[in-house]
């Protein structure tokens, strides 16, 4: 008897390589910052400028880019946006001024602005429906490893090519990625040529054969009914952004350490997300099992994950030492990230017809996040010189984020108007 792996795990595992590989391409220049500050002459505040010239583009297609993957399909739109990203990645290398970096940050932040809604909408055609919250876990526990290798990766890469070819190489392994996601990849299940009817019926649609569907999107309607998702992902997000743009440099310049140990630090940080979206995202799925209430299952669990993640924060406030900083930095990033799986799968359970523009536009509040929360860091370490400040504002979001989960209403189908 055959033990092939199934076409449904094969795509969830290239989705996974693509988160991966993703955010190794976002958080890459993290690493680098050091040597790219020394050797274009840039200041904190500067450097904060060119590690959110990122989230412009990636604020802007959010939604185009959700439409885009729920219109013509995720196939050709994950093509284009990594052809966009790689090159982008490739030309940082090349960069020589503040200016040019600005400027292939912002074509790295268009390329990868549409990935995330579109993969959403692969996963709602490839996923059946009591492993939404897994799915979205297990994608975003890749994102994470894709952080936590990045630092070490790129420092060896560093010291064996230079920061500029270590750009040119993560470049090319994402044409990898590319290449083999639109040979095997199909928008329809159905389409393809080694899936089972048995597998078929266990996806949304109950596996009729049919062509995808070109919905019309009522956005005004549909805006509304994910804004409470879309703050409550901004105050996840301003934390998000802070680790994966200062952490590596916090290390660095908080406790003089140099780049591989600064690395190694920040890398067992990161690891710890892994856990978190894996955590999240299996225990909401199970919840939704158990209960039968969404409210249960996706809320409460995104609720405990920001409350976990306040407290184990407040001991930065506390001690200098590095290993309990350590520790607590680790701690918060693995109870936010528990929010991850059980907040992507809401765009799913609301709307999921329209489920590339409904994370598209849950994702505008951690792009916009992206805007904000590394210049405030960069800023205020330039101002007043303490490392440790800018975690005050991570500890008020994380807070916020909590208080405004419950109006949030997963439970609740999105109905269209007529």
């Amino acid at each position: 008897m055959s033990r092939r792996l199934k076409p449904t795990a094969i795509v969830l595992g290239l989705l996974c390589l693509m988160y991966l590989i993703t955010y190794v391409d976002r958080v890459n220049i993290a690493t680098a910052a050091n040597d790219i500050r020394r050797e274009l002459h840039l200041t904190n505040t500067q450097l904060g400028v060119v590690f959110s010239a990122f989230a412009y583009p990636y604020l802007l297609f959010q939604v185009f880019g959700g439409w885009v993957g729920d219109r013509f399909g995720p196939r050709r739109t994950l093509f284009w946006c990594g052809v966009i990203w790689a090159a982008a990645t490739i030309m940082t290398g090349l960069a020589g001024s503040l200016t040019t970096l600005f400027l292939v940050r912002v074509l790295l932040g268009i390329g990868e602005g549409a990935t995330f809604p579109a993969a959403t909408r692969a996963m709602q055609s490839w996923t059946p429906a009591g492993r939404r919250g897994f799915a979205q876990g297990i994608t975003h526990a890749c994102a994470r490893l894709g952080n936590a290798i990045t630092p070490p990766v790129v420092a060896a890469l560093i010291a064996l090519v230079t920061w500029r070819g270590s750009f040119a190489m993560l470049g090319a392994c994402s044409l990898v990625w590319v290449i083999v996601w639109v040979v095997y990849f199909r928008d329809n299940p159905a389409d393809h040529p080694h899936i089972t009817d048995e597998e078929l019926a266990s996806l949304p649609g109950h596996g009729v054969r049919a062509t995808v569907t070109r919905p019309q999107v009522p956005w005004a309607a549909l805006t509304r009914r994910m804004l409470p998702v879309t703050m409550v992902y901004f105050c996840y997000g301003w934390t998000l952004w802070l680790y994966l743009n200062w952490l590596p440099s916090f290390f660095l310049n908080e406790y003089k350490l140099d780049v591989k140990q600064s690395a190694f630090f920040a890398s067992a940080v990161f690891f710890a997300g892994v856990g978190g979206d894996l955590l999240g995202g299996t225990v909401s799925d199970r919840l939704a099992e158990r209960t039968r209430d969404l409210r249960v299952a996706r809320r409460n669990v995104i609720v405990a994950g920001f409350l976990g993640a306040f407290a184990c924060l407040l001991p930065i406030f506390l001690t200098h030492d590095l290993t309990l900083i350590t520790l607590s930095l680790a701690g918060g990033f693995f109870c936010t990230e528990i929010v991850i799986g059980p907040i992507w799968a809401i765009p799913m359970d609301i709307a999921p017809k329209y489920s590339g523009t409904a994370s598209g536009l849950m994702n505008t509040g951690s792009a916009a996040a992206a805007i904000f929360s590394p210049l405030a860091f960069g800023y205020i370490a330039d101002v007043t010189g303490n490392w440790h400040l800018p975690f005050a504002g991570s500890l008020a979001l994380l807070l916020t984020g909590a208080l405004l989960a419950p109006l949030m209403h997963p439970e609740q189908p999105f109905v269209e108007p007529r």
